[in-house]
Formats: C-alpha cells, structure tokens, sequence
C-alpha cells in the first residue's frame, strides 16, 4: 500500500518496477491473457497510466494496451487478441470485455489499484469485487493513492495480505508548494469573480472546478462570453471531446479548463499554475486530489477557494481532513473590490448567514480599502465558521 501526495511519482512507483519483472521473467504472450491488470476509475487516468507505461518502457520487449468505455471496443478487442503483458483499464468496459469472454485474468500476477480510495468507494467497489473473484488468490496486489480514509483503508486490508505499507506523507496531506487561499462571497458574486481571477497576468493556466456537469457547461458559456477562451471536462461529454480539450489544454492551446471532479484525478500538466474551486467538493478529500493538480513535477502552484454561505460545511469537513486553516486572503479580496462585512456577533449581525456576504465594491474604491480588511476578515471568520 503506497500513500504520497499528489504529483510526486505514484504510477512510477508501481509502473517501473513492473516492468523490471516482466523483464527479468519473460513468458510467451497469450492471447485476451494479461499477466498485470492496472485498474483506474477514470478513462483519463488510465489513458495517462498507459502514455507513461509505453514511455518508461520504450526500449523494452513488453506489450500493453489499454481499454475504457465511450469508444468503440473492437480496436480494443483486437489488441488483446494480439497478446499482451499489461491491461490498464477502466472497471465498466473491464467487465464487459471479460463477460464477453474477451479478456481472461486466470493468468493474472500482478494486480495494481490506482487511486485506491476511489476504487473502493460505493461508486466502483461492486466492480471491483466482481473483478476480484475472477484473479488468483495467489497474486501481487499493490495499492496507490494520495488519500486513505479510514473506513476505505479498512476495506483495503481486506484485498491485502501483511501488506508493506510505504506512506511518504500523512493521508490527505496537501503540497507544501502550493499556496492556499480562501474568498468569501455570495453566491451571485463567483461569475465576475472568477473572470476577474482569470484575467490575472500571472495565471498562466487554470484548472477551474465545478461542482455538477451543468453547471461546469454555464461557467464555460459566461466566460466564453466575457471573450475568455475555455473548454470543459466531464461525464457528458464523449470520449473524442473529452480527449480533444485535455490535450489543448495540456498543449496550452487553451488557457483554462472547467472540470467537474472526474479531471481531479488523472489530469497531469506540469504548466497549470491555478486550481480554483468555484464550488467546494462535497467530499473534503477530493479537495486535495483537486489542487494537487498544480505544483506538480517540483514545481509552484496557487489554489483559490471561492465558498458561499451554503459551502460553509464543506469547508468546515476541508480543513478537518487537511488539519489546517485556509487562509482569506485579504489583498486579493481587495483587488477584486470585494469588502468584506464587520460582524460584531452572531447575535447582532448574521448577514453572512443570510446570504449577504461579501459586497461588491466599484472600481472606482479608494485603495485604502485593502488596509481596513484585516480587522473585519478576522471578525466575519469567526462568525462564519
């Protein structure tokens, strides 16, 4: 069981290794027969795993291939008949295939669980049970993820037999090079806000987070209308799209990407400089696997928290799983003429709880502004958490 944070070398913790055996232990290739399975929950992530398998072993006589749903099987079908070491894939077109008596796993010795907190969570676990009963009892299991909460590493114990456990940071740690920051607002207020954020000089591309698939397609329609060029990413689109936006994003074609929580893992660009929430994840772990799509391969990276007053509670669960504060940060409210309102108590103002929230400010606002925030900002935290 491998535990790291996000963009620190996880599927070249399991990928190299893996080949090293299949090279030091080569056999005849059977046909639809993979001797390691490397499951993911996300085509993206597997279509990622698959790019840096074939990468790290270019010069190498091993063969693998790579199978995921919302695209024709055939060509899929075909590589397996060739004969293959390495299967990555996605559950759903997994189970498919082998009910189609496309892919057999008797064979199997290696069996790895990326993002193992999410294959083991109620969206994919009955997959991958199924999955389970049809692999050797006697096989390598190894299991990779950035989060681990307690009742999925439970349930990860279960597939494990006297594990060695390699944790190089605490679960749900965040990266240290990225720079957190917190914007309290009114719901009504995230559009300008984001546009106003995205037109920074030092964004140079930006992963945006949102929380449902329509609601990534309506931040895509305003800030296409403000003249921002952006795509989005997420279950609805087909897989051609879902690939075509990735890839000028990755590329730089296009400066900013709209995601839904399907791009929080397996989205790879070492040039993203911003990960902003425009809605909070309900599930506070997501939080980290959603910035750590920033500060990747040793580099810097910035990640801005736009939360209203019905997120509080996902804030709250946030900061519980990261065991710290996020800051609010005080001068970029005050570049986006955003003040924020002097609670003297609960008891006396509960505007924020009422929806009021921050106020938008005009251009035209003196720029002492930003040095009177600090009192209000720390009176509103209070009340507001």
């Amino acid at each position: 069981m491998g535990i790291a944070q996000t963009g620190t070398g996880k599927t070249a913790a399991f990928a190299l290794p893996i080949l090293q055996y299949l090279s030091n232990n080569p056999i005849n290739k059977l046909p639809s027969t993979p001797r390691v399975l490397i499951l993911s929950p996300t085509r993206e992530l597997a279509l990622q795993i698959s790019e840096s398998v074939e990468t790290y072993g270019k010069y190498l006589k091993h063969k693998s291939s790579v199978i995921f749903g919302g695209v024709n099987q055939n060509p899929q079908v075909k590589a397996l008949k060739q004969g293959l070491d390495i299967l990555v894939a996605t559950p759903g077109r997994l189970l498919d295939l082998m009910n189609q008596g496309e892919v057999k796993l008797g064979k199997l010795e290696i069996f790895v669980l990326d993002e193992a907190d999410r294959m083991l969570d109620m969206g994919f676990i009955n997959d991958v049970k199924k999955i389970i009963t049809k692999v050797p009892v006697k096989r390598q299991t190894l299991l990779f993820s950035a989060t681990m909460p307690q009742d999925i590493a439970r349930l990860a114990g279960q597939l494990l037999r006297n594990p060695a456990k390699v944790e190089v940071t605490p679960p749900s740690t965040t990266v240290d090079r990225i720079s957190q920051k917190l914007l309290l607002v009114k719901k009504e207020q995230k559009p300008g806000l984001l546009r106003h954020l995205l037109e920074q000089d030092n964004v140079e591309q930006a992963l945006v987070f949102a929380q449902t698939k329509r609601g990534a397609d309506k931040v895509v329609r305003d800030l296409q209308k403000c003249g921002i060029a952006c795509d989005a990413i997420h279950g609805n689109k087909s897989q051609p799209q879902r690939v075509r936006a990735l890839d000028a994003f990755r590329k730089g074609k296009t400066k900013v990407l709209i995601a839904t929580d399907i791009a929080a893992r397996g989205i790879d660009v070492v040039g993203v400089s911003h990960v902003i929430n425009y809605n909070l994840p309900n599930e506070p772990e997501s939080y980290v696997h959603r910035i750590g799509r920033t500060a990747r391969a040793g580099r810097e990276g910035i990640a801005i928290s736009l939360c209203d007053p019905t997120e509080r509670s996902l804030l709250h669960a946030i900061e519980r799983v990261i065991k710290r504060k996020i800051p609010i940060d005080v001068k970029l409210a005050s570049q986006a003429g955003l003040e924020h309102h002097k609670m003297v108590s609960e008891s006396h103002d509960n505007s924020f709880h009422k929806g009021q929230g921050l106020h938008h400010q005009p251009s035209t606002a003196p720029k002492k502004v930003g040095r009177k925030l600090s009192a209000p900002v720390k009176s509103q935290r209070r009340s507001f958490l």
